[in-house]
């Protein structure tokens, strides 16, 4: 049987890209409740101050809230619960060296269905200083000025 390797993006952590610099990205699997995959299906997760933590050799992704599902029963998932993401060990030690230098996190970018299964975009990043965004604000206008006079 062929796996589609379809990507379908769920949520995209858009604050992210604006507050941090992304040096380095992982696709991570993610373990989840049925209800949970339900309410992703229905696009109701919203990734923003979201993160990830590196415990007992086991990441874990904090603040990620996943609306509870509406036809769900009383056996509906908690919707700010950790969740375990699932990685390689040697990319756990990568990831674990990475978040050791100054000033380095664990942030998700996105959440997205590759063929049936959910998967996380996790990155390595360091946070932007207000003088970074405002840089990166003045260059993004000057290209679309310049973009603009040449049409």
């Amino acid at each position: 049987m062929i796996e589609s390797s379809e990507e379908k993006n769920i949520t995209v952590n858009r604050k992210a890209r604006h507050e941090y610099f992304i040096h380095q990205t992982y696709e991570a699997g993610i373990s989840l409740l049925g209800t949970e995959v339900k309410a992703l299906r229905q696009n109701k997760a919203n990734l923003t101050d979201s993160y990830a933590m590196i415990e007992n050799g086991e990441v874990w992704l904090h603040n990620s809230n996943i609306s509870v599902y509406d036809q769900g029963n009383i056996n509906n998932h908690e919707p700010l619960r950790k969740r375990k993401l699932l990685l390689k060990k040697n990319e756990i030690r990568k990831l674990s060296r990475a978040v050791k230098e100054k000033g380095n996190t664990l942030i998700p970018l996105r959440f997205y269905f590759k063929g049936n299964k959910v998967k996380v975009e996790l990155a390595v990043a360091s946070g932007k200083k207000k003088y970074d965004r405002r840089e990166e604000i003045a260059k993004k206008d000057a290209q679309r000025e310049m973009n603009r006079k040449f049409k």
